[in-house]
């Protein structure tokens, strides 16, 4: 089906149909958008998909609304909404039309799905509240995009569709960052492995930029190693890696002699030409060269094994 429309209905609006919309108008981007609830436009058509309004699910008929009774649950009873329904039925070839290599789509549909999909079915059903959010109730996106509709008494007929489209920008942007991050990262997981293997049984992981490492070395059970080296900008960067997704507790703290120096002071604190910072944290530091880092790092692995045994 390759629609002349996209229809979604009027007036204000919440982050459900506007991520539909989102995904939508990439897949179809010669259809219309069509904001109405008037019954000529909201009746099934075989030009059109429905979506956050029509009183049915019927992928058939190019509906997906989920407020009538008996809406569609997840497999495992969770509730959709429009947005959930559009990824499930649209969402691959949303990653297609974004480039997502082929390989990739399965699983940058999965996570997407259960890292920013999910949370906006529960939120717009009323099983999950950002109030949970606590202080950053304000800053979950959800709250964020409804910021955009019109105040109260907005006197002009048009603001709410103007607001939709302002919206609609603003949440395209969010999406396809996340899903750059999500493939990103599947990319990084490669160049990781690789990188793994050629370590061996060290403790050090050279790479060849900054990238996400730790879900790879995770995946590889690569235990032995305690520090990460990479070129970064200017100079080369020597970091710690976390025990955890969540949290701060690394494998190997860098030296404690080393904490908040840079540039002579850290270099007398080490003896290695080239240093030039340490956080105070002790989970990154940086050097000049590449040699300057290793040498780094090889004097953090010594000292980190020396306080192991």
């Amino acid at each position: 089906m390759i629609p002349d429309f996209l229809v979604t209905h009027s007036g204000g609006f919440h982050a459900d149909e506007l991520l539909s919309s989102v995904v939508l108008t990439r897949v179809f981007p010669q259809a219309r958008l069509i904001r109405s609830r008037a019954p000529e436009w909201i009746t099934p058509g075989a030009d059109r998909i429905i979506y956050d309004v029509g009183g049915a699910y019927d992928e058939a008929r190019g509906v997906f609304d989920h407020h009538q009774r008996g809406a569609p649950l997840r497999d495992d009873d969770q509730p959709y909404s429009s947005f959930g329904l559009i990824w499930k039925h649209f969402g691959r070839d949303y990653l297609v039309a974004l480039g997502v290599p082929e390989e990739h789509i399965g699983n940058v549909h999965a996570s997407f799905d259960t890292s920013f999909v999910l949370p906006v079915d529960l939120v717009d059903n009323g099983a999950f509240s950002p109030s949970s959010a606590g202080p950053l109730v304000e800053l979950t996106l959800p709250v964020l995009l409804e910021t955009l509709k019109p105040v109260f008494d907005e006197t002009d007929p048009d603001a709410d569709d103007r607001s939709f489209h302002v919206a609609l920008a603003i949440a395209r942007s969010f999406v396809e960052a996340r899903i750059a991050k999500s493939a990103a990262k599947l990319r990084a997981e490669a160049l990781v492995s690789r990188a793994i293997v050629d370590a061996g049984k060290g403790h050090i992981l050279e790479l060849p930029m900054g990238m996400p490492f730790r879900p790879a070395i995770v995946k590889a059970s690569a235990d032995h190693l305690l520090f990460v080296v990479h070129p970064r900008d200017s100079d080369w960067c020597l970091t710690g890696i976390r025990r955890a997704d969540e949290g701060f507790e690394l494998r190997a703290d860098l030296p404690a002699t080393w904490a908040g120096l840079t540039d002579k002071d850290l270099e007398t604190a080490c003896g290695v030409e080239g240093a030039t910072f340490c956080h105070n944290g002790r989970f990154i530091a940086a050097a000049k060269t590449r040699d300057a880092a290793l040498v780094m790092a090889e004097l953090a692995v010594r000292e980190a094994m020396a306080v192991k045994q």
